[in-house]
């Protein structure tokens, strides 16, 4: 599947992919010079039946090139929203939580037995939604651990689909509940998809929409959470106290994306977080939305045409944001998921840089057979871009590409590239460029 035009990625994982709402799906371990990512096998690609619903831990030692691939959970459940997060705790073992796709009502995690060592991990560990959430089930994972408080926060969403948190005082050992950060009537199926960046010591930035964008026009909206309450981009506490909070509707915040609002001549909507990362007071988002198009939800099956899509980059200086045109995403990946496109991802190590996967080239505007990677870079905060292709010419399509954070001296990028019918169904393999083209 390597295209020989462009440099030869590493396979990590022969079976493998992730949703783009659990973070840390990736990290560099720079104790060990390990990278290891999460994913979830499928039926439908390498190991068939017996291995789908694998949760598993690639680990490539960036000394060798070699990688390994540890089981986590056999045959959990075929689906990419159960893609581990990722948090190497202060004594240096491994932390790793995941949990199905709303059919149970447990998130899951292991701690791995040594320091820096991921071939052996404690048994699994479970906590009990059911009485909280009413049986709706549990879905995604998110590790964040602020050393200033010495707690970490696990993000979920459960309780009326909310965006809801666990906190651990013991590094991830063991979980309690710690509230919700959103809530509000319920429009169809989910109450906000957000992302969050950390800065590791005392400060947790967010961005969040207000529900699926199938269901909603969606702005986007921006806070965080410091001194255990949530502020807007501006500084104002929005709600006090964080942990045990009943949740506050997420229009309380600051908005970045105005559904509706007009960019170079493209009326834009039904917007979706895709990425969220801080370098020192920084920050830098990528946007997903559609374009020109204003009618509502739209039917399952009903696809969008190829320039429907768009990917905007916002960079938000510690005073206020700026949101720009990036690219063209093309139409939606998937016929049944109006909203899926190829994603992008923002490097965390450098914010003027982004990798983008879509089926419209950036540098001709032209539409190429399958979705590619492409390299992104800004000297004017994202006002105007300069792209490279990272692939070219495949015969498969390259999806969701993460930058890999932990170690600012190594870059690597991550995907997985092959086909993808569903969420549940996919033949792909994931893939690594170490030291791929910096910005």
């Amino acid at each position: 599947m390597a295209n020989e035009a462009q440099p030869t990625p590493l396979v990590l994982n022969n079976n493998g992919a992730w949703c783009w709402f659990q973070d840390e799906r990736a990290l560099i371990d720079p104790a060990n010079n390990t990278l290891l990512i999460g994913s979830v096998a499928a039926p439908p690609g390498q190991g068939g039946e017996e291995r789908g619903g694998n949760i598993e831990l690639a680990v490539l030692d960036l000394n060798t090139g070699s990688s390994t691939v540890q089981v986590l959970h056999e045959r959990l459940e075929s689906d990419d929203h159960n893609a581990p997060a990722l948090l190497i705790r202060p004594d240096g073992r491994y932390l790793a939580m995941y949990a199905k796709h709303k059919t149970d009502n447990y998130s899951r995690w292991r701690v791995s037995v040594r320091p820096h060592d991921a071939t052996e991990w404690e048994p699994e560990q479970v906590f009990d939604w059911t009485e909280l959430a009413g049986g709706r089930g549990a879905t995604y994972s998110n590790l964040h651990r602020l050393a200033a408080e010495g707690r970490t926060y696990n993000f979920v969403r459960a309780i009326n689909d909310d965006p809801t948190l666990m906190v651990s005082e013991d590094d991830g050992t063991t979980w309690s509940y710690g509230g919700k950060l959103f809530t509000r009537p319920k429009i169809g199926y989910v109450n906000g998809y957000t992302r969050y960046a950390a800065n590791g010591t005392d400060r947790i930035d967010l961005i969040t929409t207000d529900h699926h964008p199938r269901d909603y026009n969606n702005s986007i909206h921006h806070g965080f959470i410091q001194d255990d309450a949530l502020h807007d981009a501006e500084g104002n506490v929005v709600s006090k106290p964080v942990i045990g909070s009943a949740g506050i509707n997420q229009t309380a915040l600051t908005t970045v994306f105005e559904a509706g609002m007009t960019i170079d001549g493209d009326t834009l909507t039904h917007g979706w977080t895709t990425d969220l990362r801080r370098q020192g007071s920084e920050l830098a988002a990528i946007v997903t939305c559609r374009a020109n198009d204003v009618n509502g939800p739209l039917q399952r099956e009903q696809m969008l045409d190829v320039d429907d899509h768009r990917l905007l980059y916002a960079r938000f200086d510690g005073v206020r944001w700026e949101l720009n045109p990036l690219a063209v995403a093309g139409p939606a990946l998937l016929p049944h998921e109006q909203d899926y496109t190829g994603l992008g991802a923002v490097d965390p190590n450098n914010l003027d840089c982004v990798y983008i996967s879509t089926p419209v080239d950036p540098r001709t505007g032209e539409a190429t057979a399958h979705y590619e990677l492409y390299r992104g870079v800004t000297t004017d905060r994202g006002a105007s871009w300069a792209w490279d292709a990272v692939t070219e010419g495949s015969d498969v399509d390259n999806l969701r590409p993460i930058v890999v954070p932990g170690d600012p001296s190594i870059h690597a990028v991550c995907w997985f590239r092959g086909s993808m019918t569903s969420s549940q169904a996919y033949e792909t393999e994931i893939v690594a460029l170490v030291d791929a083209p910096r910005g």
